[in-house]
């Protein structure tokens, strides 16, 4: 991993985990800023053709737009259309939320020529409306809507909160975090739409008490003393589709299962999987993971510290993370993802700053999307 980092030198303000020259180690790479954002944005994905996508949850804003197509100006355009789109808090009984965008909270690229949409339907992440949650793939072709998975109760019940969404390397299963009140995983057929929610309550999935998330060294807490209370958040994939990892905002353990256990086990014969689950070190806390298509490292993000992290996973539980950037204007680096080319993406939701923890903070807030150029 060290020679990786080596060769991924960080630009002025930025430092490296490692015993490299910052001055050389500039020469080769730098943090650039993609697009800022007059909303919070959350998810990011890149197609297979290049095409950048972000997604912004309605969480304190009633957001004009949910998914949106990032152009390279910066500029962003709904996608896949305005009608998708159109739903907002005022008109909520007059649009079905079963073909519009409620509250998406992660957009997601496949690399077969689609893009997935995970909306978790649960506005100001409080109640879901109802028919809501959904998975809806696009046709990057023809940029329509080619199919909607329906999530009911008893795979997205009143408290969760669909997070992220990893696909398997078959295309045929898609396994998605549930960062609610309870935490779980939910496992989806995505040729037949079944969905199996698994690991719900257990330990694994859940924010870890005692536990005080911080930003810039102070506790994030809302004005009643609560703090950052997500649950199973992050999730990622193994370079060989053989293992999902996950982990909880408000924790810092890391855990995987075999994949091969969710598809037969969870799914096909709905029973627990709990004793398949593995410890897999610690992470610290941690937003966004990837796993890289080519390195099979991990990133990991790190809101604490405003930085982004690796982590070689062929080290095992044990593995040490090496700090890859860290820069002051990574506020709250949230969500991976990786181009065609291997440049990695990232996105800043500016979490500490909502005025969920600041009361006196504008309901729409200013976010960006940064690459880490080579």
């Amino acid at each position: 991993m060290r020679l990786k980092l080596l060769a991924l030198g960080l630009a002025a303000g930025v430092s490296i985990g490692t015993g490299a020259n910052p001055a050389a180690a500039q020469e080769k790479a730098r943090l650039e800023k993609v697009a800022e954002f007059p909303h919070q944005v959350t998810g990011v994905t890149v197609a297979e053709d290049g095409r950048i996508f972000v997604n912004f949850p309605r969480w304190t804003e009633d957001s004009p737009v949910s998914v949106a197509e990032v152009a390279k100006d910066g500029s962003v355009k709904p996608y896949p259309d305005a009608d998708w789109n159109a739903w907002r808090n005022a008109k909520k009984d007059e649009l079905a939320p079963q073909q519009h965008f409620v509250c998406v909270q992660s957009v997601v690229a496949d690399g077969r020529g689609s893009l997935w949409v995970l909306d978790a339907a649960a506005p100001a992440q409080a109640l879901i409306v109802a028919g809501g949650p959904k998975l809806v793939k696009v046709d990057l072709k023809t940029n329509e809507v080619s199919k909607t998975i329906s999530f009911d109760e008893t795979a997205a019940p009143q408290g969760s909160y669909l997070n992220d969404v990893r696909f398997s390397r078959d295309g045929r299963h898609a396994f998605i975090t549930d960062s609610g009140a309870k935490g779980a995983l939910v496992v989806v057929d995505l040729e037949s739409g079944k969905a199996s929610r698994v690991l719900d309550g257990h330990p694994s999935t859940q924010v870890e008490k005692g536990l005080k998330v911080t930003a810039d060294g102070k506790p994030v807490v809302r004005p009643d003393g609560r703090g950052v209370e997500f649950s199973a958040d992050g999730i990622a994939l193994s370079k060989d589709g053989q293992y999902l990892y996950w982990q909880a905002i408000k924790g810092t353990k890391l855990y995987r299962v075999p994949t091969k256990d969710l598809v037969e086990t969870g799914l096909g014969k709905g029973m627990d999987v709990a004793d398949k689950v593995e410890p897999f070190g610690e992470n610290g806390v941690a937003d966004g993971l990837l796993i890289g298509k080519e390195s099979g490292d991990m990133y990991v993000s790190s809101p604490e510290d405003d930085s982004v992290k690796l982590r070689d996973l062929d080290a095992g539980p044990s593995g040490k993370l090496e700090v890859l950037v860290k820069d002051e204007r990574l506020n709250w680096p949230d969500t991976f993802a990786e181009g065609p080319d291997g440049t990695v993406y990232v996105t800043t939701s500016h979490i500490p700053e909502m005025s969920f923890f600041k009361p006196d903070a504008p309901a729409s807030l200013p976010t960006e999307l940064w690459r880490i150029a080579r």
